[in-house]
């Protein structure tokens, strides 16, 4: 993901976070849990992914997502 501006709605990023074509093809996106909490807010954006069915995971300040509907498996 490029440079985004601060000026951003939570809309506009979340569209732009779903056009990528690892979202599109049903794959896995991170990004910073930073520039979550900045341009659209925690509980927004974690809302928006139960709305979609999505799974997320955070770790060392990152969240990655997965853009699917298929369960999730820790195996170690």
């Amino acid at each position: 993901m490029t440079a985004m501006p601060q000026y951003l709605s939570p809309d506009t990023w979340l569209r732009h976070l779903f056009s990528s074509q690892a979202a599109q093809e049903g794959g896995v996106i991170r990004r910073k849990t930073r520039d979550i909490e900045r341009y659209v807010g925690r509980e927004a954006f974690l809302a928006e992914m139960q709305r979609r069915g999505f799974a997320v995971i955070e770790n060392a300040g990152q969240f990655v997502i997965f853009c699917n509907r298929e369960p999730v498996r820790r195996v170690l």
